[in-house]
């Protein structure tokens, strides 16, 4: 049977089948491919709905400064304009940071006896679930009063790489910084002074502050600062989508800024989203091309061997085991295509994968884009399958 059908199968046609859906499927693979290779270097996390956060304050202008000599603060945020920010869609969770209103002076001892180190201090504090700094202790126990504190490791590299080389001081890693102890002196507004001791328990990328527990802060501000309350002036905000254009365009509207350049390196990890998005879609385009391409020349050829189909039909062979061979047809050469793909991408993600090393890439799973290009073809063969076999039955059905 195969050989009277086979006659008029132009090699041709499904030569150009394979190829333009293999193109087609390998823009798709390298591009899942690629994105999940490079995306470490914009995100410090690995799953595509990773958490951004922005540190968010006002502009400082000359009438804020003028006022603020007078003790007047206008860089603070009002409740209305945390709704305003918590309303946009773009917006996750919004923190505070709170300060503390009292004097703060801190003292550091290297001999355990003469003081070696003194400085006025702050502390600021942020709900724990915007620290990212898993450290044991984060609490403050009023009868037995020690202040767990992380710093910036900003703070660090600043002490080592700037001051210590400049005074020729020692230089300290986290492990030996944690031993160092530290003393605070907090006193309040009604000349309340208490010594309380302090150690460093941790580091943050994300914070570039000194931050306490809140219990800590709220115990403190109650006993140094009773009466004080303070809006807020900078916020930490979880955002969706921080390359998002409505946010940068919102931010500038209210006077809003941004601390550091946690902006631009989202916007770039927004565009590259954006290209890898548009090279997969049109990857989708030329797989959807091919697959008319096939369906096309199925028909093309069918209607060639119609008298032959209508006679195999006659002679009792059912629609199942005529449109049989066709559908085997298409399942070889969809599966070489998939297996020539894969091959393909593994050969272009070589080329490619020795120019990442230099931001210290080792490459992601090749599992995910092997999965998705099974998908597609997978897709691609059951619509193949369908239209078959519907073309084999409308002739069984003209027959009967």
């Amino acid at each position: 049977m195969w050989r009277l059908l086979s006659r008029h199968v132009s090699k041709t046609q499904l030569a150009g089948f394979a190829v333009a859906n293999m193109v087609g499927l390998l823009i798709v693979l390298i591009g899942l491919q690629f994105y999940e290779d490079v995306r470490p270097v914009f995100s410090d996390e690995d799953s595509f709905m990773r958490k951004d956060y922005l540190v968010i304050t006002k502009k400082v202008g000359n009438l804020s400064s003028i006022k603020s000599l007078f003790g007047g603060n206008t860089n603070t945020f009002s409740e209305e304009e945390l709704e305003g920010l918590r309303s946009q869609p773009w917006v996750r969770k919004v923190g505070e940071f709170t300060t503390s209103n009292y004097p703060i002076y801190g003292m550091i001892s290297l001999s355990g006896q003469n003081v070696s180190l003194r400085t006025s201090f702050f502390f600021e504090s942020v709900p724990d679930e915007f620290i990212d700094t898993e450290v044991d202790g984060w609490d403050f126990d009023p009868e037995k009063p020690m202040i767990p504190i992380i710093v910036s490791k900003d703070y660090l590299s600043l002490y080592n790489f700037g001051f210590a080389a400049s005074q020729g001081m020692p230089q300290l890693s986290e492990k030996m910084i944690g031993m160092v102890p530290i003393m605070f002196r907090l006193t309040g507004s009604d000349g309340t002074r208490d010594y309380v001791p302090g150690k460093i328990v941790g580091f943050s990328n994300r914070l570039n502050t000194i931050i306490v527990p809140e219990s800590f802060m709220r115990w403190s501000n109650a006993r140094y600062a009773p009466g004080v309350v303070d809006r807020p002036s900078r916020l930490i905000v979880e955002v969706s989508n921080p390359g998002d254009v409505k946010m940068q365009q919102y931010m500038d509207s209210c006077g809003y800024e941004i601390a550091g350049d946690k902006i631009n390196s989202s916007k770039a990890s927004y565009m590259l989203t954006v290209v890898m998005a548009i090279v997969i879609a049109v990857g989708l385009v030329i797989s959807l091309l091919s697959f008319f391409i096939l369906i096309l020349s199925i028909y093309l050829l069918l209607q060639k061997n119609t008298r032959k189909l209508q006679d195999l039909l006659l002679l009792g062979y059912s629609p199942a085991q005529v449109s049989g061979l066709y559908i085997r047809m298409v399942v070889y050469v969809n599966a070489a295509v998939y297996v020539v793909s894969l091959v393909s991408l593994a050969i272009v993600r070589s080329m490619y994968l020795p120019y990442l090393e230099s931001f210290a890439l080792d490459g992601a799973s090749f599992l995910p884009a092997s999965l998705s290009g099974l998908l597609i073809i997978g897709l691609i063969t059951a619509g193949n399958i369908v239209a078959i076999r519907r073309k084999i039955a409308s002739l069984w059905y003209v027959e009967k």
